[in-house]
Formats: C-alpha cells, sequence, structure tokens
C-alpha cells in the first residue's frame, strides 16, 4: 500500500474517532499505535509508543506546566484577580470605555498568570461582566470584550499551548514564550484602541461613572487598591525577571512564580484548606490532560516520520503543483481556521502537526515564529462558530440576557482584529522574533 494512501487512512481513522466523542488523546494515540503495529510488527510497532513516553518523562522544561498552571489557580481560587478588577474600576471609570479597556488589562494580567484562556473567561464572566452591565455598558460589546480578552491567555508567556507546540516541534519554551510578548501586547493594544475609538463615536456604549461615584472613593482607598491590583504583576516580575537575565532556568522560574503567588495568597489570609485543596486538584487535572495529549502527539508524529509522508506532501505542493511556501503557509492557516469550527486547539495542533511542522521546516520558515502564528489563529478559531471554545464558555457563564445570538454577534469585530493581528505578524516576522533574539543572543 502507498505510504500517502497509508497516511489519509490514519488521518481519516482518527477523524472519525473524534467525531464519535473520543477523548483527543485517546483517538491519536490508538490510532498511531495501530498503524505502528501494523507497519512494523510487534516489537516495532510498540517501541515507537514506548520512545514517545520517555521522551515526555526526560522532557525537563515540561515541569513548567504544573508550575504555571497552579499559580493561575491559586490567583483565581484566592480572589486575588478581584483586586485587580477594582482598581480597573476606579482609576479607568472616568474615560468612555474605560471598564472595558480595564478588563482588557485584566485579562493581560491574568493571561500573564495562568497560560490558559479559561481562567480569563471565568474571571471575566463572573468579575467583570456584571459590573459593566450594571453601568449600563452595550452587553453585546462586553461580552466581545470578555471573549478577546480571554483568548490572550494562549498567547502571552505563561502559554500552556506554546508549550505544547514547543514538545511537538521540538522547540524551546523558553525563546517560544518571549515570541509571544510584543504579539499579544500589540493584539491588546489594538483591542484598547477598537473600544475607545467606538466608544468616543458612541459614547452610549461605554458611559463614564458617575462624579459622585468616583469622588465617593477617596484617595487613600485608590492607592490601597493600586497597591493589590499591582500584586499579580510584581509577581510577574519576580518570575520572569531572574529568567531573563540568565540568573534561573525556565523551570526554576516557574517555582519561584507559584511559590510567590501562593505566599501572596497566604498573607492575604486567602489561602484555605478548601481553596488550596481545589488548586491541586485544577492543577493535577490540567497537567495529566496536557501530558497524554503530548505522548499520543509524539507517537503520532513517530509514525508519519517513518512514513516520510512529509517529503511526500512537500513534493505535492511544491513540485506537482508549483506553489510558494508563502502561498502554502497561507493555506495552512486557512486550514487552521476551517478546523478550529469544530476542533479546539490541542486537537488540531495534535492532528496537524505531524504534517504541519516539519514541512514549515522544509520550506525555510522559523518554527518559533510559526508557533505565535498558529496560537494567534487558534485564538481566532476559540471565537468562531459553531464550535469556538471561548462561545460556549460565554454561553454557560453570561446572565439569561445575553442570548446566543448576542455571543455570536459581539465576536465579529475582535475576530477582524484579530485577523489584523495574524496578518501584521505574517508580514512582519521580527515582531515575534525580536525578543528571544534578544535575549538568547545575551
Amino acid at each position: 500500500m502507498p505510504y500517502e494512501l497509508i497516511a489519509i487512512l490514519m488521518f481519516s481513522s482518527m477523524m472519525v474517532m473524534l467525531f464519535t466523542g473520543q477523548r483527543v488523546f485517546g483517538a491519536i494515540g490508538f490510532v498511531a499505535v495501530i498503524a505502528a503495529v501494523l507497519l512494523w510488527g510487534d516489537r516495532g510497532g510498540y517501541d515507537i509508543g514506548f520512545s514517545a513516553a520517555i521522551k515526555v518523562m526526560r522532557w525537563y522544561p515540561l515541569l513548567t506546566l504544573p508550575m504555571f498552571v497552579f499559580m493561575g489557580y491559586v490567583m483565581s481560587e484566592s480572589r486575588i484577580a478581584d483586586d485587580l478588577y477594582k482598581m480597573f474600576h476606579v482609576w479607568m471609570g472616568g474615560l468612555h470605555g474605560g471598564l472595558a479597556i480595564g478588563t482588557i488589562f485584566l485579562m493581560v494580567l491574568i493571561s500573564a498568570m495562568n497560560g490558559l484562556s479559561v481562567a480569563g473567561m471565568a474571571i471575566g464572566a463572573t468579575i467583570a461582566l456584571p459590573e459593566l452591565l450594571k453601568r449600563g455598558y452595550d452587553k453585546i460589546m462586553v461580552t466581545g470584550v470578555i471573549q478577546a480578552g480571554s483568548s490572550l491567555g494562549i498567547l502571552v508567556p505563561p502559554s500552556v499551548v506554546l508549550v505544547l507546540y514547543a514538545m511537538i516541534a521540538r522547540q524551546p519554551v523558553g525563546q517560544l514564550w518571549l515570541a509571544g510578548v510584543l504579539p499579544g501586547l500589540m493584539m491588546a493594544a489594538l483591542f484598547v484602541i477598537y473600544i475607545a475609538v467606538r466608544c468616543r463615536l458612541n459614547p452610549a456604549l461605554g458611559p463614564i461613572l458617575p462624579k459622585e461615584e468616583r469622588e465617593a472613593v477617596p484617595l487613600g482607598e485608590k492607592l490601597r487598591l493600586l497597591r493589590a491590583g499591582l500584586l499579580p504583576l510584581a509577581i510577574f516580575f519576580i518570575m520572569m525577571v531572574p529568567f531573563v537575565n540568565g540568573w534561573t532556568s525556565l523551570v526554576e522560574s516557574s517555582a519561584i512564580g507559584a511559590m510567590s503567588a501562593f505566599l501572596a495568597a497566604v498573607l492575604k489570609g486567602r489561602m484555605t484548606w478548601t481553596v488550596f485543596e481545589t488548586c491541586l486538584r485544577q492543577t493535577l487535572g490540567i497537567t495529566c490532560m496536557f501530558m497524554w495529549i503530548i505522548l499520543a502527539a509524539l507517537a503520532f508524529g513517530a509514525v508519519f516520520d517513518g512514513l516520510g509522508a512529509v517529503k511526500a506532501i512537500e513534493n505535492l505542493f511544491t513540485e506537482q503543483l508549483g506553489l510558494s511556501p508563502w502561498v502554502i503557509l497561507i493555506l495552512m492557516q486557512l486550514s487552521f481556521l476551517v478546523m478550529g469550527t469544530f476542533l479546539d486547539d490541542t486537537a488540531m495542533l495534535v492532528i496537524v502537526a505531524p504534517l504541519y511542522v516539519p514541512l514549515v521546516g522544509e520550506l525555510g520558515f522559523n518554527l518559533i515564529w510559526y508557533g505565535v502564528l498558529y496560537t494567534i489563529t487558534c485564538q481566532i478559531a476559540y471565537m468562531t462558530p459553531p464550535f469556538g471554545y471561548n462561545l460556549f464558555l460565554m454561553r454557560a457563564m453570561a446572565p439569561p440576557e445575553i442570548g446566543l445570538k448576542d455571543i455570536y454577534r459581539s465576536i465579529v469585530p475582535f475576530v477582524g482584529v484579530m485577523a489584523v493581528a495574524l496578518a501584521i505578524v505574517m508580514v512582519f516576522p521580527q515582531i515575534a522574533l525580536w525578543l528571544p533574539e534578544l535575549v538568547y543572543s545575551r
């Protein structure tokens, strides 16, 4: 049987299993092991899965994953994020759309603490959304603000999705995280500009807080909230400054961040046994899920390497169809957008990474830069119906007055902003590559 046909059968079998509701790691790992056994016999087939497991266990930077997930859950469960929003509420309420802009800043800081979009969505929907609606903000606009802001969690470091990409693409996690900093901040800035301009043109969308309410908060309380709100930012710098200066490794910095968040919660009197147990359980669940996905993806990729499918696909695109590398890259991004309508980010990456990542390298593109492109595309896919992971989360957490139609309408302008950001990073790769080159050149 031709290797191309074997590759097609593997993909189609995996997709059928995913559509029947099987877990991502189970479907991918099962297809990989069965294909390996049929191709290379019992000994060779089982060795592929075993070697993938050994690679996972020996990949030292993977220890950062539970550290950062734990840190994010500590910040969320101990209500330290509440102080952040109170700070933005007091200091930015005098601007048209000021609370919505403050919500974007909140999401950036939460992203820097967690690395997952789920935490940002939960905090935004439970803390920010009720306040924004109570203050007369347009429900469609603010629903889009929270969904867009929470998607930053998979781009701003420490991104868990970039950890998964790093393992599959065999790229340094530290460089990928640094590569996501400027694109993430740029996207947040584009969100802020859009909100500010739109509320300037239509002040009813984001009304200013009444003067009496703003003056009711004394200066001492404002300064206290400022100190409390800057605590997460201080934790981030305590964690990242030693790493950027080369004083600690990435794993050591992640441990510093987790310990700093834990101590902050203890000192504020919010680290109860219930909170601690919840944080540990959530961390264990997320970490095990990603470990299984990485294991399955490595086994699947090993089979593809053995088949030589990447070379065959490259020959099809470049030699037989005569497509240029940039056209192929754009087609890859479009395929991610299509898959994002019915798959989540991890499923997309694990399904196509064995094919796309080596092909990107063969075409001469930088794999660090491509990791950022993939992550931005995932952000767009998070908000694209019918699957739209963030759409489902918002529907589950939103108050009754916000319907599914409102949620779908709210994401249209923000998806447009994300598409602009994706195009900018594609045209100007140094936006993603400048910071990792600067840090690692030292």
